[in-house]
């Protein structure tokens, strides 16, 4: 029942173009990893304790992580500048040395920038966007740490990321760039697009698509709520 009214929602939004129509490009077994509410369909043959992942975005839920890590013994790198998330990762007493927490975000540019927290006390995630779906109403800002990826990449010194997932509350369109534009080996692109925020709209996905397609990476499989991208490197 959940499904059919995600999809029911979904062409409404389609039909007053709030949403684009779209399905995966290429046939692929995956699974789904985090809860039911969040997380990513992911590509599971080629993980093993040896693979690198980098999350960034994880608010206070880290199940897509610690299921990977608890799954294939693999190290996940997170990374996340929000002050509600610093203190969730601090407070929580059993975590695995294989989850490595940054507690910085990543941006287009290096340095801190001005960070706006949501106006609901309960909501975690902030953003770089002054604009979302929060009935305009403004949260407190806070000042937070910054890098690009090619500076995140440079300073850990990975060549190869089996999984890179962007879940950072729209800023996934002024990244992509210069994910796709380094020289290391990334297998799989998992991004939440923000296009439902009103600082942003469906062509900038549409665009962001079209850019990772270029790139060589096609859409495996997308979540039920129809925000959750699994793009693959295709080498066929």
């Amino acid at each position: 029942m959940i499904q059919i009214i995600a999809k029911i929602k979904y062409w409404i939004k389609i039909l007053i173009r709030k949403e684009i129509i779209v399905w995966p490009q290429i046939e692929l077994e995956t699974s789904w990893f985090g809860n039911k509410h969040a997380g990513f369909f992911v590509d599971t043959k080629l993980l093993n304790s040896k693979s690198i992942i980098y999350s960034f975005g994880v608010g206070e839920d880290i199940s897509f992580d610690e299921k990977l890590i608890n799954s294939y013994n693999c190290t996940v790198y997170a990374f996340d500048p929000t002050p509600k998330t610093i203190n969730f990762i601090a407070s929580k007493t059993q975590i695995s040395p294989k989850f490595i927490f940054h507690p910085y975000g990543i941006h287009s540019n290096d340095g801190e920038i001005l960070f706006y927290l949501p106006s609901n006390p309960n909501h975690v995630s902030g953003t770089t966007s002054k604009i979302r779906n929060d009935k305009n109403r403004e949260g407190k800002t806070v000042v937070v740490p910054m890098k690009k990826f090619s500076t995140i990449i440079k300073e850990l010194g990975h060549e190869k990321i089996e999984i890179l997932k962007l879940d950072i509350e729209g800023s996934e369109y002024d990244v992509l760039d210069d994910i796709l534009e380094s020289d290391v080996e990334i297998n799989q692109i998992l991004i939440e697009f923000h296009h439902r925020f009103a600082s942003f709209g469906i062509t900038q996905t549409k665009n962001a698509i079209e850019k990772l397609n270029t790139h060589g990476y096609k859409i495996a499989a997308i979540s039920d709520q129809y925000e959750e991208y699994t793009f693959l490197k295709d080498v066929s």
